[in-house]
């Protein structure tokens, strides 16, 4: 560090945001740089010290914080890209969307606040792009040997990229028309805009990665083709079946579910068709089932679309709002995150179940009920509260409540693959499958998780593919 006692008279700077008025007329990202003076200073606050819990127990990509902290802090920017680049091929993307479990682990956060790691990590690869220092890094030789990459999330493409580096001839089968998976059609533009992904693309093509878009692996290429023509396969396909909501009135119209709405939406944003008319928020009134990330995307986008008014409903109770005895440090702290959605305007609720939707063909209605929560027998259990009932005049409903598992339906049929006990995909210590040659990595054999850990993942069974391909 330049001085490891910066952190004593420093404060944190968190990072601002456009205001609300403006960002609101477009899908333009939210955050605003802090300026090359501030983003130094803020590494400098780095303790150094001893056990640096934010790149073990903390970072799952093992990312070297303290190490790339230490050379900003001295201004050696391109050494810290190198480093960075060490652990993560994307640090575009956590860098804009982890939702940094290296600062909950951040020894500062015992009893101060924590080292800003997620936006110097975003300034360190960001000023990396501008001066030039990303360029393609091609294998100097070809082990004759192809994969078949299935999906193009973060876990597809940090696998395709190890791979291709490796020597190995990769493809990339996305079901889309653009390849990105979630980061593309799941995450709106502004939180991640899309140039960010297509720069990263362009990297990887000139490094040898092939990729087929608009191909349905299961229906437009069968799992015996892909045997067939490639050495290996990894099967990156996200945990795309969501948690339905089994009510009355679930087949309303206007009752979408989250990714269907928000993919749609990352469509016209980006100027291209959607499969199907996509569904403005405009002057509506929108219920948001779900409490989580995803919903709150929803918050968002329904808020540019110009949404009358927005509700976020969530089953579970409202998080304590500073610590969480049941979370303790280093682990990711269960409390009130504000959002910069909901900062927006967005009417929150907890405690509330919805029993039923209501309407002609159009949603207009939606009827919940307040509960209550308690342990037994060491579990959480759940009852209605006697007369909470309650009713929401809404033209909007879109269902954020997660994913359960992987769809079954097409190549993990075909393949025959088996599966674990919440029905993802199940491998063994080397992310093989129970078919051999065939491979899985991120939410497909995790279940619903963060970018963080697809990247971990994919670049986890790319090694254990190359040693496989090479045994």
């Amino acid at each position: 560090m330049s001085s490891p006692l910066t952190f004593l008279d420093t404060p944190r700077q968190d990072v601002p945001h456009r205001p609300i008025d403006q960002r609101l007329r477009d899908f333009r990202e939210v955050d605003l740089p802090l300026d090359e003076q501030s983003i130094v200073r803020q590494a400098s606050r780095c303790m150094d010290c001893g056990i640096p819990f934010c790149h073990g127990i903390g970072c799952p990509l093992g990312n070297r914080v303290p190490e790339f902290n230490s050379l900003l802090s001295r201004g050696r920017w391109k050494e810290a890209c190198e480093n960075l680049h060490s652990t993560n091929n994307f640090p575009e993307f956590t860098g804009r969307i982890c939702p940094a479990l290296c600062e909950a682990a951040c020894t500062l956060n015992i009893n101060d606040q924590p080292t800003l790691i997620r936006h110097i990590e975003y300034q360190i690869v960001e000023r990396a792009w501008r001066e030039g220092w990303i360029v393609p890094q091609p294998s100097a030789r070809r082990t004759g040997k192809s994969v078949a990459v299935v999906g193009s999330g973060p876990a597809a493409l940090a696998g395709a990229q190890q791979l291709a580096r490796a020597g190995h001839a990769v493809t990339i089968f996305e079901k889309d028309e653009s390849i990105g998976g979630l980061l593309r059609f799941g995450i709106p533009d502004f939180k991640l805009d899309k140039s960010i992904i297509d720069r990263r693309l362009d990297q990887m093509r000139a490094e040898g990665v092939e990729f087929q878009t608009s191909v349905l692996v299961g229906d437009d290429v069968s799992f015996k083709y892909l045997r067939k023509s490639f050495d290996a396969v990894l099967l990156a396909i996200g945990c795309g079946q969501p948690r339905e909501l089994d009510v009355p009135g679930r087949s309303l119209d206007n009752v979408l579910m989250a990714l269907d709405y928000l993919g749609a939406s990352n469509r016209v944003v980006a100027g291209s068709a959607t499969r199907k008319p996509a569904v403005s928020a405009e002057g509506l009134s929108v219920a948001v089932i779900g409490g989580g990330d995803t919903g709150s995307d929803c918050v968002g986008t329904a808020r540019r679309q110009g949404a009358r008014e927005v509700y976020q409903l969530e089953i579970l109770p409202e998080p304590p709002q500073n610590s969480n005895p049941q979370t303790p440090w280093p682990s990711y702290p269960r409390i009130l995150r504000t959002s910069t959605s909901h900062e927006e305007g967005c009417t929150r609720r907890w405690n509330v179940m919805t029993r039923r939707l209501v309407g002609k063909t159009r949603v207009q209605e939606l009827h919940g009920v307040e509960v209550e929560w308690s342990q037994v027998d060491g579990r959480p259990s759940m009852r209605e509260i006697p007369g909470s009932d309650f009713v929401l005049k809404v033209d909007l409903v879109l269902i954020a409540m997660g994913f359960v598992h992987p769809q079954h339906t097409g190549i993990v049929e075909q393949a025959e693959i088996a599966l674990d006990a919440r029905g993802n995909i199940q491998t063994d210590a080397s992310f093989m499958t129970s078919q051999p040659g065939i491979f899985a990595a991120g939410d497909a054999r995790r279940g619903a998780s963060l970018v963080v850990h697809g990247i971990v993942d994919g670049r986890a069974a790319a090694a254990a593919i190359d040693a496989w391909l090479n045994s």
